[in-house]
């Protein structure tokens, strides 16, 4: 953004003067859906303020080159032509266009000749613009839509002007913001603000720097992932440039919000009352409030679970808003309880992964045991990453929950899955040493099959799982003490895959450097398990009550304690 510039929301009642469209511009090429789609979104509107997309000029001698808005500028010019025809107490247009390559254009929009309009490309495309607002005025009470639609340009319809110093290059913008479709940002319009030359109060050049080195450096700090996946679920890609979050925050934006600039139009509504370089410390002191949390191991694991878990930043930080510290934490603890109630006389063991509704509630509860674990270490060296656990390589991981030891054959409908079942399954049987030589034959003697039949597979299918299963598991399949959350994609073999299959795979992905959830980990190397239970291929009756003993201990502070039923060994 080179020069000074003057930005500023204009009403279109007020747009004036002569408009230069340089010849690196195509002509006017709007069709029916978008000159409709202008008059609808106006005509609904009603009386509440509205501001259309920006238009971008630099000021010539006696007129602007008009760098950017063309179509939604001849489109308005064209609705008044419209308007000044059926009504004339309203008025021509107060601005005027013209055209450095196309000859005939500007003649054309004053005299709107349509018999003309396969003369050439351009009064085709203005002629029918034309006819499309004729057509649309014409729908029900012309005349109430006109009046409707004047006093609406009058009254309550804004551009945002943004005019570019004369030394900035045109082409060089154009092309930024119409070949490389990159339109301006909220981040650049609130920026711009700060260094605007317009006629309202602005700050000292001194400060004017500074505001910019300020607002590098917080760009460059929420580029740091592991800050930008504890403020946010949501990839980089969200944000043009990642200091809308800060902005968005204070302009209350929420997420149901469609129009584009509605946090630029804030900033702008705020600028009429607020002094500027009031403004810009509220965006600097909002940073830091976050950065603050970021820093606290304690706000950084709870407020980090709240936002994974789907509480949004802005309620948070509404919550946060004229509370000392204690306080604050203490409406994040209820938050937390309240994020895992259940209805009343349901306790966590009921819950079942069949259940939708119950599969959101355990990976909720698992999520935090996690984070909790984490927060709870000695020495508070240790910090749950939420990057890893949310994003790999610029896309969002999906985490599942997994069944530690599973004893079925869920979403395994193909041979390459029945295979591959088999063959992963093969080092966990010969790890139980001698005896099982003709099992580990007749696996890979299905491997070697053409064509390996259900029925063959579902028979050796039962055989491993009831060597490598111990007694009890069928009734608590489902339940919380044999979940952990786990990534393994969409690998159906892997999903049913008996406890030691998983367990050798969950040690490999480690040694791989892939990111494991802590609790995952701890269930897969049986460290919650104790030592004188211990079956190291095994996941049984002990290993899950050790476990949801655990989670109990950790998640104590928010939820009622999970009744463990005692099993019966058969």
């Amino acid at each position: 953004m080179g020069g000074k510039i003057v930005l500023e929301t204009k009403r279109v009642g007020d747009i004036a003067g002569d408009f230069f469209v340089p010849s690196y511009q195509r002509g006017y090429r709007w069709g029916e859906v978008e000159v409709t789609r202008l008059l609808e979104d106006v005509y609904q509107n009603g009386e509440k303020n509205y501001c259309l997309q920006p238009v971008v000029v630099a000021k010539r001698e006696g007129h602007y080159e008009l760098i950017d808005g063309q179509q939604r500028l001849t489109t308005i010019y064209l609705i008044y032509k419209y308007l000044s025809k059926v009504n004339p107490s309203f008025h021509e247009p107060a601005f005027s266009l013209d055209y450095q390559t196309r000859s005939g254009s500007a003649e054309f929009l004053k005299i709107l000749d349509v018999s003309k309009e396969d003369e050439n490309i351009d009064f085709w495309f203005i002629s029918n613009a034309y006819k499309t607002i004729q057509k649309w005025f014409e729908i029900d009470n012309r005349e109430n839509r006109s009046e409707e639609i004047h006093r609406s340009f009058k009254d309550h319809v804004k551009v945002i002007w943004y005019e570019v110093d004369g030394g900035e290059d045109p082409i060089s913008l154009f092309t930024r913001l119409n070949i490389g479709k990159i339109p301006l940002t909220n981040a650049e319009l609130v920026k711009a603000m700060f260094l605007s030359r317009d006629r309202r109060p602005k700050i000292e050049e001194e400060k004017q720097a500074e505001i910019a080195l300020q607002w590098d450096l917080i760009e460059r700090e929420l580029h740091d992932e592991s800050l930008w996946a504890f403020l946010t679920n949501s990839i980089s890609s969200v944000y043009q440039t990642r200091i809308d979050l800060v902005l968005d925050l204070i302009s209350g934006k929420d997420e149901a919000t469609r129009e584009k600039y509605y946090t630029f139009f804030k900033f702008d509504e705020m600028r009429k009352s607020v002094p500027l370089d009031e403004i810009w410390k509220k965006i600097y002191q909002t940073f830091l409030i976050l950065k603050g949390w970021y820093t606290d191991h304690d706000l950084y694991h709870r407020i980090g679970y709240l936002i994974a878990s789907g509480t949004s930043l802005e309620e948070i930080f509404a919550l946060s808003e004229n509370k000392r510290k204690s306080e604050f934490n203490e409406c994040l603890s209820d938050l937390i309880t309240e994020s895992l109630r259940l209805p009343n006389n349901v306790n966590y063991a009921d819950l079942s992964y069949e259940n939708p509704i119950d599969y959101k509630r355990i990976s909720r509860l698992l999520l935090l045991f996690n984070v909790e674990s984490v927060r709870r270490m000695d020495g508070k060296a240790q910090r749950f990453p939420f990057d890893k656990f949310k994003h790999q390589k610029g896309h969002n991981i999906t985490w599942s929950l997994e069944h530690i030891h599973a004893q079925q054959s869920e979403g395994m409908r193909t041979q390459e899955a029945w295979k591959e079942w088999i063959k992963i399954h093969i080092p966990s049987v010969l790890s139980l040493g001698d005896g099982h030589g003709d099992l580990v034959g007749e696996m890979r003697g299905a491997l070697e099959l053409k064509e390996l039949d259900r029925v063959r597979f579902d028979e050796i299918h039962e055989k491993v799982v009831g060597l490598l299963s111990v007694p009890g598991n069928i009734e608590y399949m489902h339940s919380i003490g044999n979940l952990a959350l786990l990534n393994t994609a969409d690998n159906a073999a892997l999903n049913n895959s008996t406890f030691d299959v998983k367990r050798n795979e969950i040690i490999k992905m480690d040694k791989e450097g892939n990111y494991i959830p802590y609790c995952t980990k701890m269930v897969f190397l049986k460290y919650y398990t104790p030592s004188s239970e211990n079956q190291l291929h095994f996941w049984g009756e002990a290993d899950r009550k050790a476990y949801v003993e655990a989670m109990n201990q950790i998640l104590k502070d928010y939820i009622e304690p999970i009744v463990y039923l005692k099993e019966e060994t058969k």
